[in-house]
């Protein structure tokens, strides 16, 4: 069976200080340490260690053998979007980040697909570089929860969706820069409260906005299960009938029509959550994902999916179907080859 994990991080190996060449800001670059791994520094303080399994395209393919899994979609991590730097300077870490994937993706057809990042401060550049990622060969980019902490649904940002329709590019909506981060950084809130809620904020911003109404061929993802969004609908809708003075303003239907409209991934570590989200979206709409490499993810990809009892179709929608939908791509493209179990050589037709 085809599996298509639709949610993974990926580095550069070699990533550059490029606060030196601006002459400003905090932006990542690595250090590489002796015993293989590498150090994310975000001027002159640590950020995270990483490993090798987050630049090295070998490491990662035997890793997702484990799991019978052949194909990646491969993104940047969500630090790395710089949406606090000045327009042109995000763009050109957009295009060093996305030049590098889209090497990855020519080196590996078999193994990779990727998305882009784009300098959403601002809107020309992030047009321009978003037909770029196309042109070299990306299926779409994954953004940020909200930019500089405004909502998806400000008009400035309505040309970039719109753009990104007339492309024919996927868009994969990745929490960060998370509401009430420096008040509740104990016990890891930002990335186990704040997260979930900040995809909500995305969902609810693109719908009450009205993007989602004006733009019905936009294929958007809301990573880690829609985040609090689905599990709140009840709330969120409640709030939509009673104060629509408040809700309603720019978008009078009812969010619970958009259900099954946008794309969410499988990253709940819940099985009964997962069969309520099937139950809500449809398995067209649920994709297997995996937040590959960090360790919040289901690092397990999706394994836990196979012990529910789901009907074949269901499983074959998750594992692959639904992606291939998100991406407007066909699973023709994709041919399991050679005999031993556990073999991944995936072969383009054509």
């Amino acid at each position: 069976m085809l599996k298509i994990d639709m949610h993974t991080h990926i580095l550069p190996e070699t990533l550059p200080n490029f606060a030196e060449k601006f002459g400003y800001g905090d932006f990542i670059y690595l250090m590489h340490n002796q015993d293989g791994s590498a150090n994310m520094m975000q001027g002159d303080k640590f950020f995270r260690r990483i490993q090798p399994n987050c630049w090295d395209p070998d490491i990662r393919i035997k890793d997702y053998e484990k799991f019978d899994t052949q194909v990646q979609v491969v993104c940047t991590i969500p630090v790395m979007f710089s949406y606090w730097a000045k327009g042109k300077d995000a763009k050109a870490l957009s295009e060093f980040l996305n030049d590098d994937i889209a090497q990855l993706c020519q080196n590996y057809p078999q193994n990779y697909l990727g998305l882009g990042t784009i300098p959403l401060q601002d809107a020309d550049l992030a047009i321009k570089e978003l037909e770029r990622c196309k042109e070299i060969g990306l299926l779409g980019v994954q953004i940020g929860s909200n930019i500089n902490d405004k909502n998806l649904s400000e008009p400035e940002f309505f040309p970039i969706f719109e753009a990104a329709q007339e492309l024919d590019m996927a868009i994969m909506i990745h929490p960060w820069n998370m509401m009430g981060m420096e008040s509740m950084r104990k016990y890891w809130l930002p990335w186990l409260v704040g997260m979930p809620a900040e995809t909500s904020r995305a969902a609810c911003s693109l719908i009450f906005g009205g993007v989602l109404e004006r733009l019905p061929g936009l294929r958007v993802c809301f990573s880690h299960a829609g985040g609090s969004f689905l599990p709140t609908l009840g709330r969120i809708e409640h709030g939509f009938n009673c104060r629509p003075d408040l809700v309603a303003i720019h978008n009078n239907v009812n969010p619970r029509q958009y259900v099954g409209d946008f794309w969410v991934d499988s990253i709940t570590h819940d099985a009964k959550l997962l069969d309520y989200i099937l139950s809500m979206q449809g398995s067209k709409r649920v994709m297997l994902g995996s937040d590959y490499p960090f360790p919040l993810g289901d690092l397990e990809i999706g394994a836990f999916i196979n012990d529910m009892g789901l009907e074949q179709n269901v499983v074959e929608n998750i594992f692959a179907n639904a992606a291939l939908e998100w991406l407007n791509i066909d699973k023709s493209r994709f041919e399991i080859g050679g005999t031993n179990k556990g073999s991944f050589a995936l072969s383009e037709k054509g």
